[in-house]
């Protein structure tokens, strides 16, 4: 099962309460205080598993709780840090805080993480108390509680280029002819339903290709699964757009280009602004080389005939997406370069449970002095 989108709920540990006890030994007049420190909870974390490549092993635990820290012991012996909560997601994971809608982090490089909830630190022991006015303190501090919050977890497929269109236009089959992938292939539309990679070798290296779910109109307003499939149109560097010469349906070949096109442009995040290499698939049926014209015709641009089956223009296809790959690597290491302005922007407050900055001491019962 593929899951690229999950809605949790996570839970820092509360630290642990300090210790408010006084040495009490044989020889060992007015010992004084000796409360330990409570130990911090544990934080939940979510890190980037180079391994992962869906959200599915998170879907059947909806809330993630670390443990709380222990409290602190006699002879300034501080309690124990608890350990931290690890989520595991793919790279291109993107944290949200489900109630205030920002995002947290992007996860896309191995061994990423942000910490979504924060443990408690542990609380003072008395020992901290006292003074020369206050020699035996009975004033100790509570545990901090941890930070809670509803996060939602998305994935965005990270591959070089990606294969847009149409249900039913070929990409599937052009996906596991250019690599060793092996999407489910059929002769019948929305075969293919969560995004398959494959790697596609050329020369000394190769790029990642991503065979996305087919499009349909109306995708960019959520009809449909739209939105869940344009998502991971959004870190390609490349569209590879195939268009079927003769759709079962008796669509025609160009409305169907206009259709996609107008999808990409009026989506959250504008996609038509790729680049994009256009292809009439299925080469090997009779006509398919005046449909090639016809759509170049219109668009004003070059239009590739290729063919999944017989091999036609793929080397050709391969060879260009590369090269643009190559160029859009190169515009993105420069930009990267660029001084960037300051910014004093502050990033948004994180929300707590009743978190308290300033701990309140807490006294302990009176006890007897010390003999």
């Amino acid at each position: 099962m593929f899951v690229d989108r999950v809605e949790l709920y996570v839970k820092g540990g509360d630290g642990g309460r300090g210790a408010a006890t006084f040495r009490r030994e044989k020889y060992v007049p007015r010992g004084g205080p000796d409360g330990g420190d409570g130990g911090d909870g544990g934080s939940v974390i979510v890190r980037v598993d180079v391994n992962a490549d869906n959200l599915a092993g998170l879907t059947m635990k909806k809330h993630w709780r670390a443990k709380n820290g222990q409290p602190g012991q006699s002879a300034k012996c501080a309690g124990k840090n608890a350990d931290d909560v690890i989520l595991l997601v793919p790279p291109g994971t993107i944290v949200r805080d489900r109630d205030r809608g920002h995002i947290l982090k992007d996860l896309i490089a191995p061994g990423d993480e942000v910490i979504v909830a924060k443990g408690g630190r542990g609380g003072r022991g008395n020992v901290h108390f006292k003074s020369a006015t206050n020699r035996t303190p009975r004033e100790f501090e509570p545990g901090e509680p941890g930070e809670e919050r509803w996060i939602i977890l998305e994935l965005k497929v990270i591959a070089d280029a990606g294969l847009v269109g149409f249900p039913n236009a070929g990409k599937s089959t052009l996906l596991s002819r250019l690599s060793r992938a092996t999407p489910e292939i059929a002769p019948y539309p929305f075969t293919t339903k969560y995004p398959h990679l494959g790697i596609v070798t050329w020369g000394d290296g190769g790029f990642v290709l991503a065979d996305l779910p087919g499009l349909i109109e109306g995708a960019a307003q959520g009809v449909g699964l739209g939105h869940e499939f344009l998502r991971h149109v959004e870190r390609t560097r490349v569209l590879i757009h195939l268009v079927e010469p003769f759709p079962s349906d008796g669509s025609d070949p160009v409305h169907n280009y206009h259709a996609i096109r107008k999808e990409l442009r009026d989506y959250i995040v504008p996609l038509d602004t790729k680049p994009e290499v256009v292809c009439i698939s299925k080469a090997e049926l009779t006509g398919a080389e005046q449909v090639r014209d016809r759509l170049a015709a219109d668009i004003g641009r070059e239009v590739l005939l290729i063919s999944a089956v017989t091999g036609e223009g793929l080397h050709r296809l391969v060879a260009r997406v590369a090269q643009m790959i190559a160029e859009r690597k190169r515009a993105d290491t420069l930009a990267a370069q660029q001084p960037k302005p300051t910014q004093f922007a502050t990033q948004p407050a994180i929300r707590t449970s009743q978190f308290q900055t300033t701990p309140v001491a807490h006294i302990t019962p009176p006890l007897e002095e010390s003999s």
